[in-house]
């Protein structure tokens, strides 16, 4: 059986309830409903209504908009602000409210559109991890530019400030946005599992960054950079980036899910200072400090802030700029993967 707003819905009794009341419907739109909530976020092709509907019985494609126009009327659905049964066109119909699947005791479990196959979880996986570069990219370009905005050693050019840093935070996010994508498909759902999916593929790509950069640095100049970004920090970001993939996966709307994403990033970035952490901005400011020569300075961030230096205050919302901004980009890029997987069918 499956539940969904005030609606249980029990294909092997044949019957539909509003409310604990039956809903009178035919056999044949029942069977379309339940085809249709089963594979609850994903496409249902004319094809299929055809054929696992109707069972070959030759019919027009207005006996199936019928049918459809039908269930949103019992439904007390819209065709043009969905709650239930979302229009594909030209290709079908796709069944997007929560739905809880009920176990034979009546208990409730959620119901989440899972990933089809191995190639669609390598789809979306690297579409996130674009995702990740191009919240790089952006937030590059903007410590760039704030790193630029001051004045520099002789030889050392604003354009050549800028091209560092944005290379160094698209390369930190392409990595990152890798490992917290791949977790959460590798949960192989945007449910729950993608909280411990993301957390357990930040964590990994932040120790092996924190690995690799205090060595290379103790390596290259004898000195530790200190406690730059690591497994904590990844842990964090990505256990909200994955609830924020689940949350987002419940909205029809992408732009509207990527923003709630979005939110839960800001979260994880406001909350890693808090506890001692960095991310980028808090990393390249500790470096800075604590490389003798260095012309990276980011303390008059701070002056925005009413601090002298790189505070905590600074700390704290420029992590959850960051946050927010690495979520977006990983989010939004596997939920608009999805969804194109969806409607290719």
């Amino acid at each position: 059986m499956f539940a969904f707003d005030r609606f249980v819905l029990d294909p092997a009794n044949r019957m539909l309830k509003c409310d604990d009341r039956p809903v009178e419907i035919s056999g044949r739109y029942l069977d379309a409903l339940a085809l249709l909530v089963s594979e609850q976020g994903r496409l249902v092709s004319k094809d299929r209504f055809f054929d696992e509907v109707w069972r070959g019985i030759p019919v027009t494609d207005e006996a199936l908009t019928q049918c459809i126009r039908t269930l949103r009327k019992e439904l007390g659905d819209d065709a043009a602000r969905p709650r239930f049964i979302e229009t594909v066109p030209k290709h079908g119909y796709r069944f997007i409210g929560p739905v809880e699947r009920m176990g034979e005791a009546g208990e409730a479990r959620p119901q989440e559109p899972r990933f089809e196959s191995a190639r669609q979880a390598l789809l979306i996986g690297a579409a996130g991890t674009v995702g990740g570069g191009l919240a790089g990219l952006i937030g590059g370009l903007i410590y760039g530019f704030a790193g630029a905005a001051q004045p520099l050693q002789p030889g050392m050019g604003a354009v050549s400030v800028l091209l560092v840093l944005v290379c160094l935070t698209i390369l930190v996010a392409v990595m990152g946005g890798a490992g917290v994508a791949f977790g959460i498909t590798g949960a192989g759902r945007f449910g729950p599992r993608s909280i411990a999916g993301g957390a357990l593929g930040g964590l990994i790509v932040g120790a092996v960054v924190k690995l690799l950069g205090v060595d290379a640095f103790s390596l290259l100049i004898g000195r530790s950079p200190g406690d730059i970004t690591g497994p904590m920090e990844g842990a964090i970001i990505g256990g909200f980036v994955g609830l924020g993939a689940w949350l987002a996966s419940r909205i029809p709307s992408i732009r509207r899910g990527a923003a709630l994403a979005g939110l839960c990033g800001a979260a994880a970035g406001l909350i890693i200072p808090l506890l001692g952490g960095r991310l980028m901005a808090g990393s390249l400011d500790l470096l800075a400090h604590s490389m003798p020569g260095s012309r990276l300075r980011l303390d008059h961030l701070g002056a925005l802030f009413g601090e002298s230096g790189f505070g905590p205050v600074t700390r704290s919302v420029t992590g959850g700029l960051e946050g927010a901004l690495f979520a977006i980009g990983v989010v939004g890029a596997m939920l608009l993967a999805r969804r194109h997987l969806s409607e290719k069918g």
